[in-house]
């Protein structure tokens, strides 16, 4: 090979070189997506997992998006601390799971799109504006209540725990017990303020009415297994709100499934990443209900199951 030739083969190599680096130094950016979260319990959790699972279905994985989950372990403090730090970075989108949560992540930005899930009511407590959307977790109370007269007909005083610093169960409440008494149902409440009132708030209640509802309430949710044991040893059927409280111990719910309105929610999301605005995105309730009966819980506590409900197992 001349010299000519070995210095035009070496420029190529070089050229080739550059380019290549060039190529490897241009990274896609990834989508950043925040995850802020009250407390961890199992309901909850379901919604995250339901999220990113409809992102990754659906292309947005780990090569894509970079997720940032925070758990504000049930303080509304550091709730408030999580939202201005995604605020401060920029999220492309943040997921709020929970009424304070939400609230929090709400009071820190007007701009980056915000869906939120498992809150009950986005309007009455002050969730609506143009970058804010996404799912409730208000349960079919009409069809739980009729639930209720089906399976335990005699029943009259329903027990119905709440934490009282939860803006989301008083409305809740508000709600039951308008339905309640429409149908000539008496609700006895009690209420505390965090997880360590529960089981001395739960030994009064369970004295004076004839079964126990639990609300989708995260003090409630966080305390369903001692919640349950007590229940159980006192002979108190417990219809609940949704699956997980089921789950751990519950007669029978017309439920929502936390999981699958997460993973709605994760639909959402997708949209807005596409280029959908979010203000042209009203939030939306669960899709799906299902009924479920515990028949060995039944049995334990004599309880007959219509066969219009069985029906529908």
């Amino acid at each position: 090979m001349n010299m000519c030739l070995k210095k035009i083969v070496r420029n190529l190599f070089i050229g080739s070189l550059i380019l290549l680096s060039f190529g490897c130094g241009k990274k896609e950016e990834k989508i950043e997506i925040g995850i802020t979260q009250i407390v961890e319990h199992a309901a909850l959790d379901s919604a995250v997992t339901g999220f990113v699972e409809a992102l990754k279905d659906n292309g947005f994985d780990e090569s894509k998006v970079n997720f940032e989950f925070q758990n504000a372990q049930g303080d509304f403090g550091t709730a408030q601390t999580i939202a201005q730090s995604f605020t401060q970075s920029k999220k492309d989108l943040v997921l709020a799971v929970s009424t304070p949560s939400a609230q929090a992540m709400y009071n820190s930005s007007k701009d980056i799109p915000i869906l939120i899930t498992a809150v009950t009511d986005p309007k009455a407590v002050g969730l609506t504006g143009k970058n804010i959307s996404g799912t409730t977790d208000m349960p079919p109370l009409e069809k739980q209540v009729e639930l209720i007269k089906l399976l335990l007909p005699n029943a009259k005083k329903i027990g119905f725990l709440y934490n009282t610093s939860e803006e989301n169960s008083r409305v809740f409440l508000q709600k039951f017990r308008s339905i309640t008494d429409a149908n000539g149902l008496e609700i006895v409440e009690k209420g505390v303020t965090n997880v360590n009132e529960v089981g001395q708030a739960l030994d009064i209640l369970l004295e004076n009415v004839d079964l126990l509802y639990t609300p989708s309430d995260n003090t409630v949710t966080s305390s369903i297994s001692l919640i349950s044991e007590k229940a159980k040893n006192k002979n108190i059927p417990m219809i609940t709100s949704d699956d997980v409280q089921f789950n751990a111990g519950g007669l029978a719910t017309e439920s929502i499934d936390f999981k699958s309105l997460g993973y709605q929610t994760g639909l959402m999301a997708i949209e807005i990443l596409k280029g959908e605005k979010i203000e042209n995105m009203p939030i939306q309730g669960p899709k799906e209900t299902k009924l479920m009966i515990n028949q060995e819980i039944a049995k334990k506590l004599n309880v007959n199951i219509p066969q219009e409900l069985i029906d529908r197992l």
